[in-house]
């Protein structure tokens, strides 16, 4: 691909979360960890990673003040634009996707994976220049089994990888893909992308970029804050 040296980075956060598994009225992305929200510590990462780092925050029609109120608080309001999310990720994705006019590296990522560090970033980023795409993985600790009717079967572990975000793509190749019809098994970018017919690149994601979905994730992102 052309001209790699110079891509525009656009991060599309998607917080479209409404808390309900945390038994909290507040999407989980406002839970504050260390007196600051989760959202800000996501946000701070991409702004970290690259000096021309662009975000596109996609959030709830009825969040979207409280998302501003704090890249006011935080942030250099000029690299953040905002959008309101669809009824599905895929389609607050696509609405993210939308505002992109320009070929650039994208990553895709979990608002409530609020840990994942500038390294991983700047991997996705290198590798999504190499290879047009980068996924994010790390190994299953469990033993796995898979289950198809009334039968289930034992998986060999090593084949099992975990899935995490930000998934990164060259614009090329991520926005025409989102511009095939929606499915009910795109639950990540990955499968969108399979789906219009690429393969994609694995790459060592982060134990410590977990997605912030239940009480006990967030005593955990807590307890690595502090350290």
């Amino acid at each position: 691909m052309n001209n790699t040296a110079e891509l525009k980075k656009i991060a599309v956060i998607v917080a479209g979360g409404t808390g309900t598994r945390m038994n909290n009225s507040i999407p989980k992305q406002f839970l504050l960890l260390k007196n600051k929200p989760v959202l800000f510590y996501t946000i701070d990462a991409f702004l970290k990673s690259y000096d021309d780092m662009q975000i596109i925050l996609v959030l709830p029609e009825e969040h979207v003040a409280a998302g501003q109120e704090i890249i006011d608080a935080f942030f250099d309001y000029t690299r953040i634009k905002i959008t309101i999310g669809g009824r599905t990720r895929f389609h607050s994705v696509q609405n993210g996707l939308s505002l992109i006019e320009e070929e650039s590296i994208v990553f895709v990522h979990d608002a409530v994976r609020c840990l994942l560090t500038t390294d991983l970033i700047q991997r996705c980023y290198k590798s999504a220049i190499e290879n047009g795409t980068a996924i994010p993985v790390i190994d299953s600790k469990d033993s796995v089994r898979i289950v198809t009717g009334e039968d289930n079967a034992a998986v060999e572990r090593d084949r099992i990888k975990l899935v995490q975000t930000p998934q990164t793509f060259h614009s090329k190749i991520l926005l025409p893909a989102f511009n095939i019809d929606f499915k009910d098994k795109f639950t990540d970018e990955a499968t969108v992308v399979e789906a219009f017919g690429l393969k994609v690149n694995l790459l060592q994601g982060e134990e410590n970029n977990i997605k912030i979905t239940r009480p006990l994730d967030l005593v955990m992102a807590e307890s690595l804050v502090a350290q």
